[in-house]
């Protein structure tokens, strides 16, 4: 049988490249090779594309041997993904006798800006190549944590409150911001970059000294902000896969040991400092479980999700509520991350949820042929 080439782009413009990394190297690691030829397509910090020798550079010794034969041609041109549906793959831009690489499927393993927010789909999309994961309208609904909020609350969905600006409008009045936060929400609050993951840029701030450094950190990420109110909770988890017809995994928790530190920033969540776990199943009860499952399935529908996606939840100590927290359209795949130890949890090896999504990306692919592009 052919092998599947499929090629992984990683890396990326965005505060969440070193992830990135992280997740594309499980992926690599976990892909079966009986079934796959990996092509890997790293983008670097600036955003530019490296070929496939470079890219290979990037990853652990372990990796690099690994896919050491399958890297072939590109080991000194500039390369570009195209937006023309005549090469539907890789192009070198100089100087190489092989002159393309085709493509299969792409797996976009991109955390962030330029990756998760559909401009990568958007591109592959004027390509005409499979991809995996949610297409441009999801990803970039599903990475702007304000209008993701607006189509959760649309359908109905239980959510925390909170408050929104402008960059531009903090700068021009600092004071009216800081007055809306604290009549609607009061400290703490936390606040965040309206368009980015993995705790980048997030704060929790406790009065208004702490809040104008929150929002200025912020306002380095992103052009809008978003404040949430804070609440004495519990972080849970839920994996969702599919196109039209999705699964939700066993929900997982993240168990924080530190009673002082129950903010998990992006230190405590990736440096593996042994002051939380995360739990598959969440303790919860089956109830609850199935309450989980369906709420991350209404929150993947929302936002016209397709492929996968991770849906985080508050469960509240005080009313025992449950509240949906927001949807990462391409959650971390590293061996910190949630995504695949629910999956493994819920009896999927991760080797499998990669055959998975590729078949997801190549039938949502087949689906959209089916659409009419000229009258």
């Amino acid at each position: 049988m052919e092998k599947t080439k499929i090629g992984i782009i990683f890396g990326g413009r965005s505060g969440e490249h070193e992830i990135s990394i992280r997740s594309a190297s499980a992926v690599v690691r976990e892909i079966d090779d009986e079934k796959y030829v990996v092509v890997p397509i790293a983008i670097d910090g600036d955003g530019k594309w490296l070929n496939p020798a470079e890219s290979l550079e990037l990853f652990a010794k372990d990796i690099q041997e690994q896919l050491n034969e399958t890297v072939d041609g590109f080991s000194s041109a500039s390369i570009a993904l195209l937006g023309d549906t005549s090469y539907q793959g890789l192009t070198a831009i100089d100087g190489e006798d092989n002159k393309n690489i085709p493509l299969d499927v792409v797996f976009p393993v991109l955390h962030g800006t330029f990756g998760e927010d559909g401009t990568i789909q958007g591109l592959l999309e004027m390509a005409g190549i499979p991809y995996v994961g949610c297409g441009v309208l999801s990803s970039s609904c599903g990475m702007d944590k304000v209008v993701m909020k607006v189509l959760f609350r649309d359908a109905g969905l239980p959510i925390c409150e909170y408050v929104w600006f402008l960059r531009s409008e903090w700068e021009q009045n600092k004071n009216l911001a800081i007055s809306q936060v604290e009549t609607k929400l009061g400290y703490p609050c936390f606040v965040k970059p309206a368009n980015l993951g993995s705790s980048v840029g997030v704060t929790k701030a406790t009065d208004s000294d702490s809040l104008r450094k929150g929002v200025e950190l912020a306002a380095e990420y992103d052009r809008k902000i978003v404040i949430e109110e804070h609440l004495d909770m519990r972080e849970i988890e839920c994996a969702v896969m599919g196109n039209e017809k999705a699964k939700a995994s066993l929900p997982g928790e993240y168990i924080v040991h530190d009673d002082d530190k129950k903010f998990l920033d992006y230190t405590e969540k990736y440096s593996g400092t042994g002051n939380n776990e995360f739990v598959v199943p969440a303790l919860v009860s089956p109830e609850l479980t199935r309450k989980i499952q369906e709420l991350a399935l209404d929150a993947y529908k929302s936002v016209d999700g397709s492929g996968f996606a991770r849906v985080d939840f508050f469960l509240r100590s005080d009313t025992g509520a449950l509240m949906v927290n927001e949807i990462n359209t391409i959650p971390g795949l590293t061996d910190a991350s949630g995504f695949p130890k629910m999956w493994e949890g819920s009896g999927m090896k991760f080797s499998d949820v990669i055959d998975s999504l590729v078949e997801f990306a190549l039938k949502r692919h087949e689906d959209k042929l089916r659409n009419k592009t000229n009258i």
